[in-house]
């Protein structure tokens, strides 16, 4: 009973950001990713376009259908969901004085412009902190406000580059990948400014004043690149291809093809996830040559261990492996398409949820301490 009403207590409370009123001045991922993870938490966002075409994202990989019918592509719908939404000319004096007002009304402003253009237009924090000390203006770049390349353009595969990410992304000859996942944008640009905004609203929530929040996306990915900065600390260069503990230098923590062509991902890097990986496969005897007992990373051994498990799953469909390794606690997975993904149980209620029968209704509400 106490868990259903925790339960309905919390289906009953407020978003938390409930009020919170947010200019969203952004356009294609890293500002209006930002902003849309503030309207999920209930938050206010009125997004700002300037007039005509607007944000390129509407057209930005538009399907022919959408196209045809005259609507902005799923791009520019899926990450501006939940937004109201107007046009502004910030060139006129009459849309930079409608700016204002409403930035001095407002508790967040998100921008993304290059630094500099909000200011040469009369719309800089210094300018609107006057009207409202307490905004929280948020102003996503590449490099950053200040610097060497703050005037530089660039795109998030310039930003993991500089960051010394995508040299940790490359296949085993060393040849980068190029990513259809965008890092510095959602990890360093629009995760980042939502953890830096809360943190400025929690200042200004206990009577201190607004604040300007820098989010450099390069600057950001690098400072979370921590796994080849400890290798840098420790051996002075940051792991090659299949020389680390988590890029492929050990069995017990890579990616093996299967029968039909498709990847398991193991990931048993603590010992206990690779014995009972091990008894799973019916090869006990591998369950000592862990990187943890003193298997050098990247040695002779674990290459010719990780060979071996690779014949092993060679013999066999992903689907016989998941049967097999799922239900288990040694951290097997599929690689799954974004397809199947969105099908998945862990992103789909509807397959998930399966209908009961009475007597396994009855066994459940037994099982809670329920009775009918």
């Amino acid at each position: 009973m106490a868990s259903a009403a925790a339960a309905a207590s919390t289906a009953a409370a407020p978003p938390a950001l409930q009020g919170l009123r947010v200019l969203d001045l952004t356009r294609l991922l890293p500002g209006p990713v930002a902003a849309l993870r503030l309207a999920e938490l209930g938050a206010d966002v009125l997004k700002i376009e300037a007039p005509g075409a607007g944000d390129p994202t509407r057209t930005m990989m538009q399907s022919s259908s959408d196209r045809v019918a005259g609507r902005p592509g799923a791009f520019y719908r899926m990450v501006n969901r939940g937004k109201r939404e107007t046009r502004l000319d910030l060139k006129s004096d009459a849309g930079r004085n409608v700016l204002r007002a409403l930035a001095a009304q407002a508790d967040v402003l998100i921008e993304s412009f290059r630094p500099g253009v909000m200011e040469r237009l009369g719309l800089g924090y210094a300018t609107l902190r006057e009207a409202n000390p307490r905004l929280v203006y948020c102003a996503i770049s590449g490099y950053g406000a200040s610097g060497p390349f703050a005037d530089h353009a660039g795109h998030d595969l310039n930003y993991i580059g500089y960051a010394g990410v995508l040299d940790q992304l490359t296949s085993r000859d060393g040849t980068p990948i190029l990513p259809n996942f965008q890092i510095a944008d959602l990890l360093g640009g629009a995760l980042s400014a939502v953890t830096q905004i809360l943190a400025a609203l929690w200042h200004v929530s206990r009577g201190g004043e607004g604040r300007f929040v820098d989010v450099s996306m390069t600057h950001v990915t690098h400072a979370h690149n921590v796994v080849a900065q400890v290798a840098l600390a420790n051996e002075g260069a940051a792991p090659a291809a299949g020389a680390g503990l988590l890029n492929g230098g050990v069995p017990c923590y890579n990616l093996y093809r299967t029968l039909d062509h498709r990847w398991l991902a193991v990931g048993a890097l603590e010992l206990k996830f690779w014995e009972t990986l091990c008894m799973a496969l019916d090869r006990p005897e591998w369950a000592t040559r862990h990187w943890s007992l003193g298997q050098a990373i990247g040695g002779p051994d674990a290459a010719a261990l990780t060979q071996e498990l690779a014949d092993l799953i060679g013999t066999r469909a992903l689907e016989d492996w998941v049967l097999l390794l799922e239900p288990l606690d040694c951290c097997a997975s599929p690689v799954l398409t974004a397809a199947e993904a969105a099908q998945h149980p862990l992103f789909d209620p509807q397959a998930y949820a399966a209908p009961q029968s009475d007597s396994e209704a009855d066994e459940a509400g037994d099982a809670d301490g329920v009775s009918a």
